[in-house]
């Protein structure tokens, strides 16, 4: 199949990209916003043409979720105008469009997982954009999985384990929000699960929303100590709650997503989140 990727140069593109060049079954097209912008009708209607695309996966969006709340246009240009583009297009041309979205759909009052059918109710515009986003993809009628993750972290871009070892390396002691519970996922093993379902899918009609992330559930403060203790860093992490460290946009106090569905579906074994942590901290170690 022709695999369209669009946000290529964000954590799950990159991704993406590893897995593409062993990948000998399926053509691949990566673009990001320098090469195509996904919300330029005419321009996405002559990607789709000229390289006869069946499948689009969709990993570009507008995720600072407290600029969001000042950028409304620009996040809902990114996370709603332009998934409709997308899917009018693989609607017209007979493709599956593989979108990513997020656990913020929800309000994280919940006390247990979140299941792929629980009511959502956004309470970031970050949230809100997504939700619309999702909801304009179904209507289209075009074929389509929805992806909902949460934490996302990899070795490449901005992403919360990066940032705790680069303040680790300048201050002795930082504090971390410790009642915002849900659980981390790598963006390689995200990667990893998509190419799964689209195998196992192929060109068949589909409608179907999914969640991932990697195993177990955890707080914020949880996973820095686990990264501190990994790398080996001697900065000292304290609990803090939520109200001791103010944001913009209101972040969920849970946000585990239900598993099941996606792991019944496509016979996927998630790992454990600190399996796939420590991969990660040694493909950084790599790196240095």
């Amino acid at each position: 199949m022709n695999i369209l990727v669009t946000g290529c140069k964000g954590q799950l593109g990159t991704e993406l990209q590893k897995i593409a060049t062993s990948d000998a079954r399926h053509f691949w097209l990566f673009t990001d916003v320098d090469t195509m912008d996904i919300c330029d009708k005419e321009a996405v209607e002559h990607c789709f043409s000229a390289n006869d695309i069946d499948v689009c996966i969709n990993c570009a969006a507008y995720t600072a979720v407290d600029k969001a709340e000042d950028e409304s246009e620009l996040a809902e240009r990114v996370n709603v105008y332009a998934p409709q583009i997308l899917s009018e297009t693989c609607l017209k041309h007979d493709a599956l469009l593989m979108h990513i979205s997020t656990d913020y759909v929800f309000d994280g009052d919940a006390d247990e997982p979140y299941s792929v059918d629980a009511p959502i109710n956004p309470q970031s515009m970050y949230g809100k954009t997504k939700a619309e986003g999702e909801r304009l993809i179904r209507e289209s009628g075009c074929n389509h999985f929805i992806v909902r993750t949460a934490w996302l972290y990899s070795a490449t871009g901005k992403n919360f384990v990066k940032t705790m070892l680069s303040l680790a390396d300048t201050r002795d002691e930082i504090n971390v929000v410790a009642d915002q519970k849900g659980c981390p996922t790598w963006a390689y093993d995200l990667a990893c699960a998509l190419v799964r379902l689209l195998n196992q899918n192929g060109k068949k009609p589909v409608h179907e929303t999914f969640h991932y992330t990697n195993e177990g559930q955890i707080t914020w403060y949880d996973f820095t100590l686990a990264i501190m203790e990994i790398c080996e860093k001697q900065c000292k992490v304290n609990p803090i709650t939520t109200d001791q460290y103010p944001t913009k946009a209101k972040r969920p106090a849970y946000s585990v997503l239900d598993l099941s569905k996606i792991k019944a579906y496509a016979g996927i074994k998630i790992p454990f989140w600190r399996e796939s942590l420590i991969k990660c901290i040694e493909e950084l170690k790599r790196k240095q």
